[in-house]
């Protein structure tokens, strides 16, 4: 559609879509199974994420299974049910997805029984490859098939020394994930993908990433949990939602981990959720639908975000105000305010964003500010 031009401020109009879509009614009772990351999603480290476990447990009620997946290949199935089950989350080992099993997998279909697997990673990777038929070895002094690499917090230089000499003779190598990081109580830590990293600059290879968003890890999780419309529910772009678009699933953001408000205003379009929540308790929820006016406003509950270019056009900005016909600004949500800004933001080319707050009056702009500064987005 045409510009709408206001002094020296330009509107963008762009025929794009928000691409966070609305529910009738909560997910728990649309999707058969939530295909749930666990780091970030139901627990942080030794911690259940807050009311994680009786949104979880509030979800079967509702008649929805539970498929934990997770990126995070150093721990067995059995260990991370158990450690669930702690946490006042109900789980069963058969409901444990690791990317080691996705890794064993991959590996099995392209080695014979019995091929010799070096580890580089622990007991989770260990055992995936046993139940595939494959053997795991500690070192590259005798034969070795293949490179089997995932998370571990124990990981040593020797190991990963291992590794390089048996990547240097020539040997697939499977990654379990790249994750970049993980999260932890003392913010974001080394994860696999740094690891992997060392190996990838010691011998110049590049391994097979089977974890998320490889669809590998998908059709894992699927063939293990037999869901036939699932809902991935993870708190990384790059990996949980990313994987989720890859093989057309709809997915869930939920802002309990590594993601913050602000990066999900620069989510790719290979990243951008199909739903955003604060955290699981979004699956119990109704999720509106932010609409596209024809005037290129954005609006999501009693909210409303329009982008505009500066009057350079270097500098891309957000305006954020409650719309004071569908409702008081003390009672608005602050997730309706970033459902709308993410309808703004992700019609616009890459580049800078600056949020600030606008408002028909007063009262409407300083609610604005609150809720900005509650989402972390001023300033």
């Amino acid at each position: 559609g045409p510009d709408r031009t206001h002094g020296n401020r330009r509107a963008i109009m762009r025929p794009v879509q928000s691409y966070l879509r609305g529910s009738a009614g909560p997910l728990a009772d649309i999707y058969d199974v939530a295909l749930l990351d666990l780091d970030g999603v139901v627990y942080i480290g030794p911690e259940a994420v807050r009311g994680a476990p009786q949104a979880l447990a509030a979800a079967r009620r509702a008649g929805m299974r539970l498929a934990f997946v997770t990126n995070n290949a150093a721990r067995t199935p059995e260990a991370v049910a158990a450690h669930l089950t702690e946490l006042g989350v109900d789980a069963q080992p058969p409901e444990v997805v690791t990317s080691a099993q996705a890794a064993a997998r991959y590996l099995a279909e392209q080695l014979p029984a019995q091929a010799r697997v070096l580890v580089v990673g622990t007991t989770g990777l260990e055992e995936a490859l046993r139940e595939r038929s494959l053997v795991p070895v500690g070192d590259a002094l005798g034969q070795v098939d293949a490179v089997a690499q995932g998370y571990s917090p124990d990981l040593t230089w020797r190991l990963l020394a291992e590794g390089a000499v048996a990547i240097n003779l020539g040997v697939p190598w499977v990654a379990t994930n790249a994750d970049p990081t993980v999260p932890s109580p003392r913010g974001r830590l080394p994860g696999n993908g740094a690891l992997v990293a060392a190996l990838r600059v010691a011998t110049g290879a590049e391994p097979v990433v089977t974890g998320k968003p490889d669809p590998a890890m998908h059709r894992e999780s699927l063939l293990r949990s037999e869901a036939q419309h699932p809902v991935v529910v993870g708190d990384r772009l790059d990996t949980d939602i990313e994987g989720a678009n890859a093989v057309g699933c709809d997915s869930m953001l939920v802002l309990s981990g590594v993601t913050s408000p602000r990066e999900a205003l620069y989510a790719t379009p290979r990243q951008r959720p199909t739903y955003l929540a604060t955290d699981v308790g979004g699956l119990l929820q109704r999720h509106p639908e932010p609409d596209l006016n024809p005037d290129g406003v954005v609006t999501c509950g009693a909210w409303r975000a329009a982008a505009v270019e500066g009057q350079r056009g270097a500098r891309l900005k957000l305006t954020l105000s409650p719309d004071g016909r569908r409702g008081s600004p003390d009672r608005l949500a602050d997730l309706d305010a970033l459902r709308a800004l993410c309808g703004a933001s992700w019609r616009l080319p890459g580049g800078d964003r600056t949020v600030e707050a606008d408002g028909d009056d007063e009262r409407s702009k300083l609610a604005s500010e609150r809720a900005l500064g509650r989402l972390g987005l001023l300033g």
